[in-house]
């Protein structure tokens, strides 16, 4: 892999981590049940996003 691409997954595993901490956050001040489960399963997406883009390295 080049640099550049290393690059690239470096900054893609950063915003994934970032999206999957904002989740984690949101569930904890969500009340709504329903609203809740569709950050969870939001939260889950981007966890295994974040999976496959490690895998890579």
């Amino acid at each position: 892999m080049s640099p550049k691409e290393l690059l690239y997954l470096d900054d893609a595993l950063g915003h994934e981590k970032f999206l999957i901490e904002q989740c984690q956050q949101a569930m904890v001040n969500l009340r709504d049940p329903e609203l809740r489960n569709c950050v969870q399963q939001m939260g889950i997406a981007h966890q295994q996003l974040f999976n496959q883009l490690y895998q890579l390295v």
